[in-house]
């Protein structure tokens, strides 16, 4: 598959996509119509080409793409799973998608009826008792919690000024912290990858806040003493914020609300069926217990009798987080989602997530334990390692450290996998794991899926082995050979220039690479 040139470069001088036909009345220059200021001294350089032009660039750019409906998106910490096209149909349907949000409250009774059965839900499903759905992101979820951990304690004239956050919680959770106005204190998590409690202790002192932990945390481990955490957090007047990025693998096992946890977020774009990457659509709405619930974000659906209406007060309420009242498609996904699935539904979801992910897990602690075996590629043993062995829930983490004596990174790693077919796993996170890969197989995915990916990721361990130089490389395959990210972060280079010979999108990117690779790329 070779470089797709820039759209730019199919233009051809006086081609048209459409025509716009005489006008049928009086016409006037633009200069007696317009300022002079607003007049351009020349057109603007547009690529000027035909309607199938465009359609044909834009299908071949497509088919290059990685995603879920193409491939298994195995990102850890992320749940980045299939989402039923029926979900789509529902919230496209004209009487949600064409609602306007300054509509009338009568206009969206249906609408508002919506979002407070999906409160209801969400409540259900966490053992929370009140939510809001404002948040557009889960990382505006967590900043509203954290608002609210504020308001909480001023109103209680207490000075907290600290979050306690394990080093296995999730990668937002310190600048959302930060971001809200507190220090963040970091627990080193034990031996077992949980929060050590005797650590907990030292640092649970008279300005601490909140304890901000995710649960299953980000090595994909329960915290099985997550009853005792909040004891000793609530025992100092700390509150307890879960992170719920990875309520995957809890659906219909377990409720935070029940493990003792005072408020959480939900990432509806992960867990309950909506498509995310690229920095959006998203929804993170925060549940709170009954103590909390006064200080939620206004206004809020409230039910009169028999119709709803939105409620703007509360003396309490840390104020609106949103232009509007959410990304009310997301939320319209979510509550199809749970009502598609039902109650033994929702539940199989979370088991299915977890029996996944342990299988992966074994088959790759396994096969990599046996060089040459019937699983493994020759000389795989050693080059990957399960650094926590134990059960863990919808997610795990290995390691290939050991592949940097020759020469070999993740990074290395998780490049050559695009060679297979494959998407890459998370990467360096958690950070607490040296050259990690974080896998996370959602329960979308089958058995062969899987066994599929085993096979890929021992077969790249193997020529790390046996020819490391060729993952310096990686990928091979693609359009687009391995980038500089870090340059074209910071010294992107998106000119572009009439008759600059091999000015393509591929040559223009991999010029970051330098040396050798300009040639290469030329």
């Amino acid at each position: 598959m070779g470089p797709e040139p820039l759209i730019f470069e199919r233009s051809v001088p006086g081609r048209r996509g459409f025509g716009l036909g005489a006008p049928d009345g009086p016409t006037l220059p633009a200069r007696e119509v317009l300022p002079a200021e607003q007049l351009r001294t020349r057109p603007p350089r547009l690529p000027e080409v035909s309607e199938l032009d465009v359609v044909r660039h834009y299908t071949r750019l497509s088919q290059r793409n990685f995603c879920v409906d193409t491939h298994l998106y195995p990102l850890g910490s992320c749940t980045m799973k299939y989402n039923p096209k029926l979900h789509e149909r529902v919230a496209a349907l004209p009487g949600l998608a064409r609602l306007h949000p300054l509509q009338p409250e009568h206009h969206v009774q249906g609408l508002l009826e919506l979002l407070s059965e999906l409160e209801r839900s969400l409540c259900e499903v966490t053992g929370m008792d009140a939510f809001t759905l404002q948040p557009a992101a889960g990382a505006q979820g967590e900043l509203a919690g954290l608002k609210i951990v504020a308001a909480h304690h001023r109103r209680m004239r207490r000075r907290r000024d600290v979050v306690l956050i394990p080093d296995s919680a999730h990668g937002t959770n310190p600048a959302s912290a930060a971001l809200a106005g507190f220090r963040v204190v970091q627990l080193q998590s034990g031996r077992d990858g949980l929060i050590d409690l005797e650590e907990l202790r030292r640092k649970l002192d008279g300005s601490v806040a909140a304890l901000m932990l995710t649960n299953p945390n980000t090595l994909g481990l329960f915290e099985r003493n997550i009853r005792a955490v909040c004891e000793l957090a609530h025992a100092r007047d700390a509150l307890v914020y879960m992170d719920g990025a990875n309520m995957n693998a809890l659906l219909g096992i377990a409720k935070p609300g029940e493990m003792g946890i005072d408020l959480l977020q939900l990432n509806l774009h992960k867990t309950f069926s909506t498509p995310h990457g690229g920095g959006g659509p998203g929804a993170g709405p925060v549940g709170v217990r009954a103590f909390l619930e006064p200080y939620l974000p206004v206004p809020r659906v409230r039910r009169r009798g028999r119709r709803f209406a939105w409620d703007a007060r509360g003396r309490r309420s840390i104020g609106r987080l949103h232009g509007f009242h959410g990304n009310i498609g997301v939320l319209v996904r979510a509550h199809a989602y749970l009502l598609s699935l039902g109650r033994e539904g929702v539940e199989g979801v979370g088991r299915t997530a977890i029996v996944n992910a342990n299988y992966l897990k074994a088959k790759l602690a396994g096969a990599s334990a046996r060089p040459g075996g019937r699983d493994s590629a020759e000389g795989t043993g050693g080059g990957l390692a399960i650094p926590f062995p134990q059960h863990c829930m919808h997610e795990f983490v290995a390691s290939v450290k050991d592949l940097k004596a020759s020469g070999v990174t993740a990074w290395d790693v998780a490049k050559r996998l695009l060679d297979y077919g494959l998407y890459a796993p998370t990467v360096y996170f958690p950070l607490n794991v040296e050259e990690a890969l974080m896998i996370e197989p959602p329960e979308t995915e089958s058995k062969e899926t899987l066994d599929e990916f085993a096979r890929a990721l021992l077969a790249i361990i193997g020529e790390a082995r046996a020819e490391p130089e060729r993952l310096h490389d990686a990928p091979e395959s693609l359009a687009t050979w391995r980038l500089d990210e870090v340059r074209a972060a910071r010294q992107p280079d998106l000119r572009w220039s009439a008759g600059e010979p091999g000015r393509s999108g591929q040559a223009s990117a991999a010029a970051g690479r330098g040396g050798a690779d300009d040639a290469r790329a030329g």
